[in-house]
């Protein structure tokens, strides 16, 4: 009897050994937990595994505060990494260092989102979810396991739209491949696949998120699969590369965040971050009848160094290009290719956007500052000294923003962050000069969808064209948080400024005067929080407000002063509620 009792205390110990938790997590974009491991990294409580460059897999987070004063969530099961298996031997050849000799799983938890917008769609950063007019629902869940290298991750989503009409500028591109599609559902202007809404009934989408295999040796790091990029520092509206459209397969190599060191000197000169990726696109069912067109091909690098010598700084450099499918991967792919190819006997044409990045993070004071500077076509004479001299802002955009963490109570455990990020992707200035420009970041006339893929934004959520300005503050707390926010946006204001080139003055409600105050705009505020119920079951809610001003485009005339000077408003409101169980 005493023999049995035993073997089951013995058994028991080693299957709790067997799946003990590891040290690190990885978590999913914009998801609460990789929020507040950002949070926590302000002050050093954690460290960042990537520099500009980050997916589920590179979104990796060790909490080093001991005595837990920092760490305000340390009771609530966020979800770990858990260890089966590891080797113990210490006999280990150069090429079996660089694997983690180990097995072990993730599992992610499942959640549950729904909103509903009253009278508009609002949401974004959101993969394969259109958070349309009506009720929109979304379910996700997944697993992780691997090993010696090699590890397989599958979270999908599963998503419904009610998709109810609302009030929104028909127009679109006009050709005779669209058959009503574009002009009736399509963006507001230009070739672009950029959905104002998806048909004229409610659907369910599933989109693969999350999935990918993939193999890393040292640093060194290759996979394929669909897992959603953020590149760069923003954190509303990410210029280049976000989660805000749904998934696309995709091949990747290149190396994590990795310290240069000085072999025998042992001097550290800093960590850098180099991938490259080729993906694929998918052009919705609201563009165009022409199935030859429905794919483009996305080449992507970004190049990061974060410099031992000033420390907390990172600078990064990022290229894209959107081309058509099949058409020289190769020369796309390579960094270095600057063309711009007009000639389509030659190649299909491209779409090449770049931006330079920098990050400052003072973790003594919780501070983190930073820019990104984009830009999207060369001058008229190419990429030149004299020319970037004469006009360098051709082009160009930008985001600015600051994150500061802020200390209310050490005893109730009470920490605060404040962020502040302001966004500019407006044409500049010398398209004027242009007739009839029909320029915007988002799109480019050799590749006909623009920056997109299946009907959404591959970058900034908010769209192109326009500018942002978003202030929040977030007080977290042992039971969860509770974050106040307040922004406005114009979403396009290239399309006013298309209507006003060349407007002929002598007329009396020329296009000039019409458009003066015909620039659309979102003004939003409301609060989100979150609450643990359990330390691994948390619901969260929220409630938004948005003002939108001229949602058509299109001023009021008064017909007493005979001038377009009037505003269209529309009102719109959201409810939104997550609940999310880990196990």
């Amino acid at each position: 009897m005493i023999m049995t009792q035993v073997k089951k205390i013995v058994c028991c110990s080693a299957v709790f050994g067997l799946l003990s938790l590891s040290a690190f997590s990885q978590e999913v974009l914009k998801s609460v937990e990789e929020t507040y491991y950002d949070f926590l990294s302000l002050t050093g409580n954690t460290e960042r595994n990537y520099l500009n460059y980050r997916t589920l897999e590179e979104s990796r987070w060790t909490v080093t505060d001991e005595d837990e004063t920092k760490d305000v969530w340390a009771d609530k099961n966020l979800g770990k990494r858990r260890l089966i298996w590891e080797r113990q031997s210490e006999e280990r050849n150069f090429f079996t260092r660089g694997l983690d000799n180990s097995f072990a799983f993730k599992v992610y938890g499942a959640e549950w989102y729904s909103s509903y917008n009253k009278n508009a769609p609002f949401g974004q950063n959101d993969g394969g979810l259109w958070q349309g007019r009506g009720y929109n629902t979304a379910l996700s869940a997944g697993a992780r396991i691997e090993g010696f290298g090699f590890s397989l991750s599958f979270r999908p989503q599963l998503s419904f739209s009610q998709n109810l009409d609302y009030t929104y500028l028909v127009e679109g591109y006009k050709s005779s491949n669209y058959a009503g599609k574009a002009d009736t559902y399509g963006y507001v202007w230009g070739q672009c696949d950029a959905v104002q809404r998806f048909g004229d009934s409610s659907f369910w989408n599933f989109d693969w998120g999350d999935t990918e295999i993939r193999w890393s040796w040292y640093t060194f790091t290759v996979g394929f699969g669909t897992e959603a990029i953020w590149l760069g520092p923003a954190v509303q509206n990410a210029l280049l590369h976000s989660n805000n459209a749904p998934t696309y397969p995709k091949l990747d190599f290149g190396f994590r965040r990795t310290q240069i060191k000085i072999p025998h000197f042992g001097w550290y000169l800093g960590d850098i971050e180099a991938r490259l990726w080729v993906g694929y696109l998918s052009e919705s069912d609201y563009f165009d009848n022409d199935s030859s067109n429905d794919h483009n091909q996305f080449s992507g690098f970004t190049v990061s160094y974060a410099p031992s010598f000033l420390p907390g700084l990172t600078l990064g450099f990022q290229k894209v290009t959107v081309s058509k499918w099949g058409d020289a991967l190769l020369l796309y792919a390579y960094p270095g290719f600057k063309g711009n190819t007009v000639d389509t006997s030659k190649r299909k044409g491209e779409d090449q956007k770049a931006s330079f990045t920098a990050d400052w993070l003072f973790k003594k004071i919780g501070l983190e500052i930073y820019g990104e500077i984009g830009v999207d076509d060369f001058l008229a004479d190419g990429l030149k000294f004299y020319e970037y001299t004469r006009y360098p802002l051709h082009t160009i955009t930008y985001t600015a923003g600051i994150k500061k963490s802020l200390e209310i109570s050490q005893t109730r455990k009470l920490r605060g962050l404040l962020e502040f990020e302001w966004n500019n992707t407006e044409g500049s200035q010398d398209y004027q000069m242009w007739s009839g420009s029909a320029y915007n970041f988002g799109f480019h006339y050799q590749i006909t969808q623009g920056y997109t893929n299946r009907g959404q934004w591959i970058g900034s959520g908010m769209g192109y064209g326009g500018n942002s300005q978003y202030l929040a503050f977030t007080l977290f707390s042992p039971h969860g948080y509770e974050k106040l926010f307040v922004a406005r946006n114009n979403p396009d204001n290239n399309f006013i400024y298309y209507k006003s080139v060349d407007a002929d003055k002598d007329q009396t409600n020329y296009n000039g005067a019409r458009y003066f105050t015909a620039f659309k705009a979102n003004f939003y505020v409301g609060f989100e929080n979150l609450y643990y119920v359990l330390k691994n079951l948390s619901i969260q809610y929220g409630f938004l407000y948005n003002l939108i001003i001229n949602p058509t485009y299109e001023p009021e005339y008064n017909a007493n002063t005979m001038k377009w000077r009037g505003y269209s408003y529309q009102h719109n409101f959201q409810l939104k509620l997550a609940v999310k169980y880990h196990l």
